[in-house]
């Protein structure tokens, strides 16, 4: 398709590829930020195209992954109740909480819908008046404009029924706290287009002045990845840090304005905790006290912080950018989507399910 296959050109891959290896003169470590990027890199090879010096690191990138699994047990609790509708994109009835998941909620009668937009809840909500419509809204701040107007729709039409357990996180506090570990060995980060395109990328300046590390916002596809790579690359061989934008086709520097406004309306800066990674402050959004009539937690209860139960799963590690999904001994064996220890192999974003996907027969052969 036009507008996707030319960013898939082998040819040009090639020369970006060896226009990385002719700017090289050292080891240099690179974070992507986002999931869909990983899965790119390891579909398409990325990283084995790239010379042995470029590591390819993979971040705490995937919304699904990093839910806490206090707000899981809570969905899960609401879900269960009889006067309830519980609505959720789909890749969030498979996270698995303390003891169970929301699939199987759904299995024992619970009414747990898979909705394709938080407005499908609104509408679900306006036409069963008499039930407890809850929405589980959660992502990076690219989901988060829609589900502000979700909120804010509900608001104008007076749905008393409708409410949202949110949680909501944000990209650039995760990166300081990466940066701020004394494990940190990144020297750039591929920042999420998707992100900046409703954020722009203001907000990477003061990072990149304290830290003096470049980050580029990258696109999706291979030439985007490898784009972006090239332009870190570029930057450190010659001493430099600062905001590239690979990305402009989407992205602006001031991002989309007003869906900026309608986040700053309904939701609130707030702490929140990572799920395998621990609190980040300042790193999430919650209703605002506008909103706070529409907060699921003000009618089924707080969440309760909980600390994740003890297992051979080094989904936290791989999340930190520690360790590789292959470094998990149960990886492909004791741990697969079918069978998933942790939220790395069950989300579509997770790293260990890239893994898995492209690349799960390869690593068994070398295994024998």
């Amino acid at each position: 398709m036009k507008y996707r296959e030319e960013y898939r050109d082998p040819v040009a891959a090639r020369r970006f590829a060896d226009a990385i290896a002719r700017t090289l003169t050292r080891p240099w470590n690179l974070m992507e930020v986002c999931g869909g990027q990983t899965h790119a890199i390891v579909r398409y090879g990325l990283d084995q195209l790239l010379p042995p010096e470029v590591t390819l690191i993979h971040g705490p990138g995937c919304p699904v992954c990093v839910t806490p699994v206090g707000y899981i047990d809570k969905a899960i609790e609401i879900a269960a109740r009889k006067d309830t509708i519980f609505c959720s994109f789909g890749d969030m009835l498979r996270v698995p909480g303390s003891e169970t998941d929301l699939l199987a909620v759904r299995a024992k009668g619970g009414d747990v819908r898979v909705v394709y937009s938080p407005l499908d809840a609104v509408e679900i909500a306006r036409a069963n008046p008499d039930r407890e419509v809850v929405f589980f809204a959660v992502g990076f701040e690219t989901t988060a404009p829609a589900n502000a107007m979700a909120a804010w729709r509900a608001k104008r039409e007076g749905l008393t029924n409708f409410s949202l357990l949110v949680s909501h996180v944000l990209v650039p506090p995760a990166m300081t706290a990466i940066l701020d570990s004394p494990t940190n060995r990144i020297n750039a980060f591929l920042a999420a287009g998707h992100v900046c395109t409703v954020m722009g990328y203001e907000e990477y300046f003061p990072l990149v002045a304290r830290y003096h590390v470049p980050i580029v916002v990258t696109g999706f596809e291979p030439l985007d990845i490898l784009e972006g790579v090239y332009l870190c690359v570029r930057q450190l061989e010659a001493g430099q840090a600062a905001v590239e934008n690979q990305y402009a086709r989407s992205v602006k520097r001031e991002g989309n304005r007003p869906a900026q406004d309608i986040m700053r309306e309904v939701f609130r800066v707030v702490h929140r905790q990572w799920r395998g990674i621990g609190e980040v402050a300042e790193s999430g959004l919650g209703l605002s006290d506008a909103y706070r009539a529409l907060d699921a937690e003000e009618r089924f209860g707080p969440v309760a912080t909980k600390a994740e139960a003890a297992s051979e799963c080094i989904s936290g590690e791989v999340l930190r950018g520690n360790k590789r999904p292959t470094d998990c001994p149960a990886f492909g064996k004791r741990c697969t989507p079918e069978r998933p220890l942790g939220v790395t192999m069950v989300s579509s974003e997770g790293a260990c399910a890239a893994y898995y996907k492209y690349r799960g027969a390869e690593i068994a052969a070398a295994a024998e």
